[in-house]
């Protein structure tokens, strides 16, 4: 820590040892308030116009991590290798969001409108008694759309 009991005298002073040992500490825990990042689960559409989604789910996920969360965004990832038109993978791949979802501290719904799939994941959050966000498309925080 590097904190001497003596002064610069070489005379023991426990006072400013003390006061400086508290500002030190106190310091070490805003370091580590600052450094904690909740897993948030990114829900926002995919199916439909894709392009469009996509684009959005990307825009959705870095306002995420500007708001000091770790964006966790499932459908950017898993249509990289696996078809969503195919049922069995398709299913295969809400599983996989299911595992992730229950690693996220938060789920945030974005964009106004709720898919099939993102019901599903809305439903399982709100089971585990999860903190839900809601967003509009504009990522300005909302009341849960019906």
């Amino acid at each position: 820590m590097g904190i001497d009991k003596f002064n610069h005298e070489g005379y023991f002073d426990p006072t400013t040892y003390e006061a400086l040992t508290n500002i030190h500490r106190e310091e070490m825990v805003a370091d580590k308030k600052a450094a904690y990042r909740p897993l948030v689960y990114v829900c926002s559409p995919y199916a439909g116009d894709i392009e469009n989604n996509v684009n959005n789910a990307k825009r959705y996920s870095r306002f995420t991590a500007e708001q000091s969360g770790i964006p966790v965004t499932p459908h950017l990832m898993y249509p990289q290798f696996m078809d969503d038109d195919i049922e069995k993978e398709r299913e295969l791949a809400m599983h996989f969001n299911y595992v992730l979802l229950g690693k996220c501290n938060e789920l945030w719904v974005f964009g106004g409108v709720i898919s099939k799939g993102m019901a599903r994941e809305i439903g399982v959050a709100k089971k585990r008694r999860m903190k839900i966000k809601w967003f509009n498309w504009e990522m300005k925080e909302v009341e849960e759309y019906a």
